[in-house]
Parts: C-alpha cells; sequence; structure tokens
C-alpha cells in the first residue's frame, strides 16, 4: 500500500510478493487462532514471571477486598436469601466502594475456584492476579483482531506485539488492579461497536458490510462491563458520539437515498444498546449500589471527581498538586514506549490522517459507495486521543503515571501495524520485488517479512524482559535507560512494591526478632509478602524508624525527608545496603547499630 491509498486500495505499483501472514485465506478461523496463540503466549510469560513481582499499594487493599467479595459469593450459594439482604450487602460491599466491582469480584471467584478448592497456584496472589493478566490477553487479542481485520494480518502481529512489548505495561499486565483491564475493555467495547456499525466483515472488501443487531446488543454488554471496570468508560461516549456524528455526516446522502427505498430508518443500534444496557449492567452488577442507589451513586462520582492530588515527580520537580505540566503525557510517552514502536506509530497516523482528510475532501457523491462506511480511522484516531486529552488539562491529577492512559495505547498499536506495513510494503517494492532470486518466492518473502518484524522488535523484547520487575523504573535507551530517566529527575517508582526485591539481602542479614520500618510498602502487600514467604517470616514490619532493627527508603524525590530522619534517629548516614537497577538507587537499606539507644 502507498502511503496515500485508502485502507483497501492497492497501489498501482508492480505487484509485490504477497506477505505470507497478510494471505493467509484458507482457513476461515486463522485470525482466531493467532488472535489466541498470541494472548496464550503472553498470559503464559505473564505466570511465569509473577512470583519475582512485588505488591503495589493498592493490590493489597484489591486483594482484601476480594476476600470480603469472596465471602458473599460463598454466602450467595449457600443461602441466597440471606445474601440478598441489605445488612449482609452493605456489610461486605463497603469495602472498597469508590471503586465499581466487577475485577474485584473477578479476583474473588478466580482465589476461590483457583486457590481454595482446586488448589492450581501456589500463591494466593497469583489467583487474585489472575484475572488482570486474562484481561490482558484479552487486550492483546482484540488488538490483533481489530488492525488485522482492517490492515492486514502482518499488522495484526506487529500492533499486539507492539502492545506486548512496553514496559509499563507489561508491569502492569502482572497486577490484580483494574489499569490493564479497563484497557482491554475499551478496546473490546470499540471493537465492539466498529463490528456492530459495519467495520471489518469482510477481510480485503472494497465496501463494509453493514454491521448486525448481534453486535450492536454485544456493544452495549461490553460497555457495562467497562462502566463496571473502571470510571475511565464513562469517557467512551466521546468516541462513539462524534464518531456516529461524522459518519452521518459523510454518508447521510447515501444514507438519506437508502432510507427513502427501503423505508428503514437508519439508527446507531449500537449506540441506543449501549445507552440502555451500559448502565443497566453497571448497577446489576454492583451489590453496592442496590441500596440508597441515587445517594451511592452521586458519592462515587464525587469521590472521582474531587479525587485526591498525590504527588509525583516530574523533570526534577514534585507535583503535590494542580497545576500538572501539560507536557507530561507526552514526554512520558516518548521516555517509556519503545522508541521503534512510536517511529512506526508516527508512520502508521501520518499515513491515516493524510488518508482521511483526502477523503473528506472529496465530494460527497463520490462516497455515496463508500469505501469504509464504518469510518474506521476517525474511530481508531477518536479512541486513541480521548483517552491522552484530559492529562493536556491542569487539573487532571497525574500520580499514576502512564497508567491511567493506557487505554489508548492498543491504538496507537494498531498504527504502529499501519506503519509497519507501510515500510515493508516500500522495502518489499524497492528491494525485494527487484532482486534476482531463484526457487520459492513466497519462501523468501516469508522469511524476510518475518526477520524484519523480529528485528524491529528485538529491542522492545530487550529492553522489557530487562525491566522486570522495575517496571516502573525503566525507561527507554533513547532516554537513557533507567539512569537516563533518573537524570532527567522523572519518577523512579511509585506504591512500594519494590520492597520484594529486597528479599535476598534480607534472608543473608536479618534474624528471628528483628523488625524493619517498611515506609511506603501497604500494610496488606507487606502482609501478603510474608504470608507468601516473599520476605522472611520472621521479619517483622513497623511502622517508624524508631522501632526498627532496618529501615528502607523508596527513592522518590518527596521521600528524601525519611533519609533525614533515618540518619538523625540512627545517628549515621551510612547505608546498609543500596538496592539498584542499571546503577540507580531503587531502596536503600539503613540498619540500627547494636550500640543504639
Amino acid at each position: 500500500m502507498s502511503a496515500a491509498s485508502p485502507a483497501h486500495e492497492k497501489p498501482p505499483s508492480a505487484p509485490a510478493i504477497a506477505s505470507p501472514i497478510s494471505s493467509l485465506r484458507a482457513r476461515k478461523n486463522v485470525d482466531t487462532l493467532v488472535g489466541l496463540g498470541l494472548a496464550g503466549g503472553y498470559v503464559t510469560w505473564l505466570l511465569a514471571t509473577a512470583r519475582s513481582l512485588g505488591f503495589s499499594r493498592d493490590e493489597g487493599f484489591y486483594f482484601t477486598a476480594a476476600r470480603d467479595y469472596e465471602r458473599w459469593f460463598v454466602l450467595l450459594l449457600d443461602s441466597p436469601r440471606k445474601a440478598m439482604e441489605r445488612s449482609a450487602i452493605d456489610a461486605i460491599w463497603q469495602n472498597n466502594h469508590e471503586h465499581p466491582s466487577l475485577m474485584k469480584s473477578l479476583f474473588a471467584i478466580s482465589h476461590w475456584l483457583f486457590f481454595n478448592k482446586w488448589k492450581v497456584f501456589a500463591d494466593e496472589s497469583t489467583a487474585f492476579r489472575l484475572p488482570g493478566m486474562l484481561m490482558m490477553g484479552l487486550a492483546i487479542y482484540v488488538t490483533y483482531i481489530f488492525s488485522a481485520r482492517h490492515f492486514s494480518r502482518r499488522a495484526g502481529l506487529v500492533s499486539a506485539l507492539a502492545l506486548g512489548l512496553m514496559p509499563r505495561v507489561f508491569y502492569h499486565a502482572h497486577l490484580a488492579c483494574f489499569d490493564v483491564p479497563i484497557m482491554a475493555m475499551w478496546i473490546s467495547c470499540v471493537y465492539a461497536y466498529w463490528r456492530a456499525e459495519g467495520g471489518g466483515n469482510r477481510l480485503g472488501s472494497t465496501h463494509a458490510a453493514r454491521g448486525s443487531l448481534g453486535w450492536a446488543v454485544l456493544a452495549g454488554l461490553v460497555f457495562g462491563l467497562a462502566l463496571e471496570t473502571k470510571h475511565n468508560a464513562w469517557m467512551l461516549p466521546a468516541v462513539f458520539v462524534p464518531h456516529a456524528v461524522f459518519v452521518l455526516g459523510v454518508h447521510g446522502r447515501a444514507m438519506v437515498q437508502s432510507l427513502a427505498k427501503t423505508s428503514r430508518i437508519v439508527a446507531p443500534a449500537s449506540l441506543v444498546s449501549m445507552a440502555i444496557l451500559g448502565p443497566l449492567i453497571f448497577l446489576l452488577l454492583w451489590p453496592w449500589m442496590w441500596n440508597d442507589t441515587i445517594a451511592r451513586l452521586i458519592e462515587y462520582v464525587n469521590f472521582h471527581i474531587h479525587h485526591e492530588y498525590y504527588n509525583i515527580e516530574f523533570l526534577g520537580r514534585t507535583y503535590f498538586g494542580p497545576p500538572s505540566p501539560k507536557a507530561y503525557m507526552p514526554v512520558m510517552i516518548l521516555a517509556t514506549v519503545p522508541t521503534a514502536t512510536i517511529v512506526l506509530f508516527l508512520i502508521g497516523a501520518v499515513d491515516r490522517v493524510r488518508i482521511l482528510v483526502m477523503r473528506v475532501m472529496r465530494a460527497a457523491s463520490s462516497l455515496a459507495g463508500g469505501r469504509d462506511r464504518a469510518e474506521t480511522d476517525v474511530l481508531i484516531l477518536l479512541a486513541l486521543a480521548v483517552p491522552l486529552m484530559p492529562f493536556l488539562l491542569p487539573h487532571t491529577p497525574i500520580f499514576g503515571g502512564t497508567k491511567h492512559w493506557m487505554p489508548a495505547y492498543p491504538f496507537l498499536a494498531i498504527l504502529a501495524g499501519r506503519g509497519f506495513d507501510i515500510v515493508w510494503s516500500q522495502l518489499d517494492a524497492c528491494v525485494l520485488s527487484r532482486m534476482p532470486l531463484h526457487g520459492n518466492k513466497a519462501r523468501v518473502a516469508r522469511v524476510s517479512e518475518v526477520t524484519a518484524i523480529a528485528l524491529t522488535f528485538s529491542g522492545a523484547l530487550a529492553v522489557t524482559v530487562h525491566s522486570h520487575p522495575f517496571g516502573l523504573s525503566t525507561y527507554v535507551p533513547f532516554f537513557g535507560g533507567t539512569a537516563g530517566g533518573a537524570d532527567l529527575g522523572l519518577n523512579r517508582q511509585f506504591w512500594g512494591f519494590t520492597t520484594q526485591s529486597l528479599d535476598p539481602y534480607f534472608q543473608k542479614n536479618t534474624k528471628s526478632g528483628d523488625t524493619v520500618y517498611i515506609m511506603d510498602t501497604a500494610w496488606p502487600s507487606w502482609a501478603r509478602l510474608v504470608e507468601e514467604k516473599r520476605v522472611p517470616p520472621w521479619l517483622r514490619g513497623v511502622s517508624s524508624p524508631a522501632e526498627a532493627t532496618f529501615s528502607i527508603v523508596h527513592h522518590e524525590q518527596h521521600m528524601n525527608e525519611v533519609d533525614y530522619n533515618i540518619w538523625t534517629e540512627y545517628r549515621s548516614s551510612t547505608p546498609h545496603t543500596v538496592l539498584t537497577h542499571d546503577g540507580v538507587p531503587i531502596i536503600t537499606v539503613y540498619k540500627k547499630s547494636p550500640n543504639h539507644r
């Protein structure tokens, strides 16, 4: 494809060697098989690396909430009438009621089945974490399917790899949290809407077929699940409504002509489905909302609209409140998303914007047939932009780093897949098709294509593998890696999850009766570390350096004062050890002198 050609038009250049990945048409279910293979492989990778990653602050709270919810599900099976009483519901579901219940319910059910009942996992935490990992698998799968259907199977493969090989995404994909799940639900909802509106029905077709009522109903169901996953989902109408308006404006004449011929009312069935089913599912799946519904909805909305502004460091300054730096989001994307992916994304995005502008500039009559009645490029660009736009506003909290705009990443990856298609087509036309090849040209093309993809993402794979278990400390080599991020004054970590990485030191240097000031590690997370023997079980956590034999400091700029407090208490500024990643201090450990009084 040339950079100026529509999504399904072939360039008038010399015929290129057929892409082996893009031309698998013999088997009807090849997309499903490839997508499931990519998703399954990624989830397996997450499970294999879960034991080496400590628990974040939020995970500890969600573990506790999931345990309570598990008691309610057991009660529901044993005594349904009692479980439905307000006293039972409110006593259990008030735990962590500021967030919707879907993922915590899945954490609970997974723990109940895979740890308590079937003993699949040795660690309770892995059972809690499994639903989040499966959500990452869903995100990989839908990203592949979406990109493969709209562009090519080669683009789909590249898109899935681009999404999975982002160090920050890899880190968050391990956790029993909501950020990867809402990313998965975001793209799943957009994909269901796209199919409902006629997108991707026939791979390689020049005219998109009309969507189905089944997809419209599914869009409503997925939207409800997204609302019940995290509050980001309430921004999805900002994707769908402008898209529907755009489609109506571009194809309005054709729609009016169709209405005159068939007497059928043209209506966005998917939007109607989402408007009805979305809020209904949101309420039905959240028992906390079953009583005092209006008051609790208001409380939920107010909590997130007026969310506390936690601090975070950016370019050497810690922001404790608004205004947030407008450069935060774009700089953090460039600093944490592998540079090859960014370059491919820019190529793909420029291509699609250029084509979109050309199509809009055409006369309406020339669009009557509609090469893409779903206006997929508009949808992808909106789905990318909407999660990012709030972070250009001065009062949007930035305490979560990149995790709060991760719903945009699948669409960044999809456009990167399109960018690779463009690069490959140019390489194919300029080099491969002109080489004096002997024998099976398709085989040579297959090897060349696989090699090009492998070389493109070898750096991203290396950085992602190397980032574990310090994913939040890692920055791409273009920014100098972990050391470069520290030199630029970018945040090294948050949530206190790195404490587990001190286990080898604790095993060697502590004994029964020793205590440790756990600093930024949440108490429920510390309790889980001890319970699962991720740190020595004889080591007791305490809440102040004065009580502690050992004190740790998680290196964040706003916590510098903790070092000074420990120096004063221990009458020494000499660390006993410093945990580093690529030479950058992550945690400093101080040991109280035996002669200290």
